[in-house]
């Protein structure tokens, strides 16, 4: 019997694991699909997400409490628009190249973090204790054995993310602005002929995009491990963009490929959890290689947007 309680122990921590890891890539990588929907590729969403990080946590330890934490969330949303802005207008209007556009803004926001949070927090801020955001336990459904607990007993930001699949998935191919959204970045001359302002639609779905990446970060911050440190979210915004790929541009696959890498890095916990004579590291390559085996399944049968990195001809 306690063997028994064990091992369902175990499994529901795997389970809320795998739903914590994946939640902040499952909020960057839909809001990337819904930018590279519209023809942008954007790179800088691991600047917007360390970002967003760092505007939580701003926004978090200056109000204090629960009413810190969202403060924090809202500040981070403003961070990743902030910055979504700053490479839309650069890449859309100003016909930069998106790929040099977005790595340069990455770069800039490791170095405009670093900075302002060494500025704010000094020597202290490796001790940084910050208010996190509380689990919200749904009535019935997190009595549910096994799953309930680990689905149905989490973080705001969690219940946003697995909202906004269904919800975005219905605007892109249920509603009219988001047929002309795909429109964009399927045939943006053809969208010009009918009218619709293909700029403006580019622009708008990056910043939407960016704001999602910096509540992602705000989600590693206040719902994961309560603290800041420079460059956090080492390389989770290029994951994101690889979950984007592997679940074809459509939201509920991008769901599955995020639950899929979260899974995968849980599991890379319980095998270091066992004490096996193996070098931990190899256990920490376990998601990024199974994310590497998959893509290279995946990216032979998906179709990107035809017209996805391109930059629009001038009008």
């Amino acid at each position: 019997m306690s063997a028994e309680l064990a091992s369902s122990g175990a499994l529901t921590g795997f389970l809320a694991a795998t739903v914590r890891v994946a939640t902040p890539l499952l909020l960057a990588a839909v809001g990337e699909t819904v930018t590279e929907r519209a023809g942008v590729i954007n790179l800088g969403v691991e600047g917007a997400m360390l970002a967003g990080a760092l505007a939580s946590a701003l926004g978090a330890s200056a109000l204090g409490g629960t009413g810190g934490a969202w403060a924090g969330v809202a500040a981070a949303a403003a961070a990743g628009i902030a910055v979504g802005v700053v490479f839309a207008a650069v890449v859309v209007y100003a016909g930069a190249n998106q790929i040099i556009a977005g790595a340069a803004v990455t770069l800039g926001c490791v170095g405009l973090t670093g900075t302002i949070y060494r500025q704010a927090y000094g020597s202290a801020g490796a001790g940084l204790s910050l208010p996190t955001l509380v689990a919200w336990p749904v009535p019935l459904l997190s009595r549910i054995p096994l799953v309930g607990p680990s689905i149905f007993a989490q973080p705001a930001t969690t219940y946003l993310a697995f909202v906004a699949v269904p919800v975005i998935a219905w605007f892109l191919y249920r509603t009219r602005p988001g047929l002309a959204l795909r429109a964009v970045g399927e045939a943006p001359g053809d969208a010009r002929a009918a009218g619709v302002r293909v700029r403006a639609i580019r622009f708008w779905a990056t910043v939407f995009g960016s704001a999602l990446a910096g509540v992602a970060g705000a989600s590693l911050v206040l719902a994961q491990v309560g603290t800041f440190a420079e460059n956090m979210t080492a390389g989770r915004g290029y994951v994101a963009i690889a979950i984007v790929v592997l679940g074809r541009w459509h939201p509920v696959g991008v769901a599955v490929a995020a639950l899929l890498f979260g899974a995968a890095t849980a599991l890379q916990f319980v095998l270091q959890a066992l004490g096996l004579n193996v070098p931990y590291q190899l256990f920490l390559t376990l998601p990024y290689l199974l994310t590497l085996f998959a893509l290279a399944g995946a990216v032979g049968r998906a179709r990107a947007p035809v017209d996805l990195g391109r930059d629009l001809a001038m009008d």
